[in-house]
């Protein structure tokens, strides 16, 4: 019973693919849907959802990819195997446990290309949230060393305006500085990493547990987030900042919203998650992306893993900055988790079941004995 268009799916994943830096690839890459299964007639039928993204890609150099990445056994040459792997990619490490002696047998599979299909899912989990009232939106924090001024955070309304920003950052001093960053470092041909702040809006109180180690919404939230290619490190609210202070200084008071007839906290340290669980407030999640280590130059000292000869890493085409798209990767594995949370708490096996227990659960807040 959830409403749902191939449109819906196909903005996402074009806004996937903004941002100032990106490679050629983003310039002739379309992302082409069809929805196989699971929607009939623009709803959702409760069965599985199927999704299949087109790859441009292949289409562009069939013969050359066709013979490359077929599953059946070769049948005369193919291109040399790759034997230097890049230093900060999953090439060595998978040839390693695997035990392959070509890095195209890690690499294509460890590619951020297989965010395509987290975003087309998460685009539906967007569609779902937005039902129940919650928006999810994002922008970046820090682009190599340009750090935005603090405060500007996006409202439930502000995707447009973030994503017009050729960086999607909402400081338009702080936008003209990374865009110079990432012009020097592609003259360079090297690569900048950063910060991006996932921000959603409406999240009801009570997703997650205290109960469970494994059903906390922050550790949830964490395991997505830094299952992102390239992605270091994650955190939930101001983590980091809050372990440099007394802990009288490190939580969020709390007030009683007479008029509104729910409690609030004055100050958002703990970005909208206490205990595991979410607060009602507006959730924060803030996610550190690493310079890509694909470089435009092959500057990355390596070993051939047949020779062992000392080397330089082989060449694969590349993003100077992949973080403005990482906004939108970690928008959708928010949606993701979230989405996971909020049928395991209010249940049902409709639409109209689900939004009907979410009213109720909330009217259940401001009415105690309800």
């Amino acid at each position: 019973g959830l409403t749902l268009t191939v449109e819906e799916i196909g903005d996402e994943l074009a806004r996937r693919r903004l941002g100032f830096g990106r490679g050629p690839r983003m310039r002739f890459e379309r992302d082409e849907l069809a929805l196989l299964g699971g929607v009939r007639h623009g709803r959702t039928l409760g069965s599985p959802i199927a999704i299949e993204i087109a790859n441009t890609e292949w289409e562009r150099n069939p013969d050359k990819w066709g013979k490359e990445l077929s599953p059946h056994a070769a049948d005369g040459p193919t291109a040399a195997p790759l034997t230097q792997p890049r230093p900060g990619h999953a090439d060595l490490a998978g040839m390693q446990k695997y035990g392959f002696t070509d890095a195209r047998d890690v690499l294509e599979r460890a590619s951020a290309r297989e965010t395509a299909a987290r975003v087309a899912a998460g685009a539906v989990a967007k569609v779902l949230l937005r039902a129940l009232g919650v928006e999810i939106l994002s922008h970046v924090l820090q682009l190599g060393p340009v750090r935005s001024k603090d405060g500007d955070r996006p409202g439930p309304d502000d995707q447009a305006r973030t994503d017009a920003s050729e960086v999607r950052c909402l400081d338009p001093v702080a936008e003209a500085a990374m865009i110079d960053e990432i012009k020097a470092a592609a003259k360079d041909g090297d690569s900048l990493g950063g910060i991006v702040e996932v921000v959603a809006h409406g999240v009801p109180v009570g997703l997650g547990s205290h109960v469970h180690w494994d059903r906390k919404l922050d550790a949830a939230l964490a395991h997505a987030l830094m299952s992102i290619q390239a992605v270091k490190g994650v955190e939930i609210g101001n983590g980091f900042e809050v372990a440099g202070r007394r802990g009288s200084a490190a939580h969020d008071p709390i007030t009683w919203d007479a008029a509104a007839g729910e409690y609030r906290r004055t100050t958002a340290l703990a970005g909208g998650i206490e205990g595991g669980m979410s607060t009602g407030e507006v959730l924060v999640a803030r996610v550190a992306m690493k310079p890509l280590a694909t470089l435009n130059r092959p500057v990355l000292a390596t070993v051939d893993t047949v020779t062992k000869a000392e080397t330089l890493s082989f060449k694969e085409r590349t993003d100077v900055t992949a973080v403005p798209a990482l906004g939108v990767v970690a928008e959708t594995m928010v949606a993701l988790v979230l989405a996971d949370e909020a049928l395991r708490k209010f249940g049902g096996d409709s639409m109209a079941e689900l939004k009907r227990n979410h009213k109720s659960f909330l009217a259940s807040l401001r009415d105690p004995g309800s």
